[in-house]
């Protein structure tokens, strides 16, 4: 699971620099919306919803903008769009596996904005079913190590406080532990994460590798560019790899 840890923490850290593109804050927003389409706009009864509103307000989304979204998921406001999930699958340098998650109203700009971004640097299509097969859905509970208030807290602090939510592994990001489960138990490990007074950055099903490939500096240069330039797109959700490097190599990137 290093590789999809450190991938993790990668993604993490672009977040940032997503939000000052001005790109994060609508993909959150497109998130909120879908999920009160889902699933009704009472966060309470629809723990999607609650999740996807509390990623976005951890991301300094506007809360007009948040309530806007769930309206118009909701029904109670119109404007909203007919979102569909499409998945799109890739090969970056030294065959490492992308899979492409899109969120869109027009099947052909999703998959033309994808197939460029992949071929224009580097990366070949994949036909369906290649890479899927290699990542498994799973519930991922992302917490900080430095709470609220400066308390540090340990592995074994978050494995004791989400035992009974049945978590499957947690691993250390850096800066962060990642608590991987079933996925029908993500919001049961939220709810006990929060039970135990501990903050938590985000709780979303999401797709970690069944294994991961060891790459060198280079090649996750390359790989990096093709990702950017997928995540440019206003309908790619999510981008999943399963490359690896060591921390030596990751710091050679800055």
């Amino acid at each position: 699971m290093s590789g999809h840890s450190k991938w993790a923490t990668t993604k993490h850290k672009k977040a940032v620099i997503d939000a000052r593109r001005g790109k994060l804050f609508a993909k959150l927003i497109k998130n909120v919306e879908v999920a009160a389409r889902l699933g009704g706009g009472d966060p309470a009864g629809n723990p999607t919803l609650y999740d996807a509103i509390q990623k976005a307000k951890k991301s300094s989304v506007p809360n007009d903008n948040i309530d806007r979204a769930v309206k118009r998921g909701s029904g109670a406001e119109g404007g909203g769009a007919d979102y569909q999930t499409l998945f799109y699958e890739a090969y970056g340098p030294a065959g490492i596996a992308l899979l492409i998650e899109c969120l869109t109203d027009n099947r052909n700009r999703s998959a033309s904005d994808v197939r460029v971004a992949v071929t224009r640097n580097g990366g070949t299509m994949a036909d369906v079913g290649s890479t899927q097969r290699m990542f498994s859905r799973k519930g991922v509970v992302v917490v900080p190590k430095v709470q609220e208030g400066g308390k540090t807290i340990s592995e074994d602090d978050l494995l004791e406080a989400t035992l009974d939510a049945d978590p499957e592994e947690v691993n250390d990001l850096g800066d962060n532990f990642e608590v991987i489960s079933d996925p029908a138990d993500t919001v049961r490990v939220r709810e006990a994460v929060q039970a135990a007074g501990l903050d938590y950055e985000s709780a979303e099903v999401s797709f970690v590798p069944d294994f991961t490939q060891e790459v060198d500096a280079p090649t996750v240069e390359k790989l990096f560019k093709i990702i950017d330039a997928l995540e440019d797109s206003d309908d790619v959700q999510n981008v999943y790899s399963n490359f690896d490097a060591s921390d030596e190599v990751m710091a050679s990137l800055g």
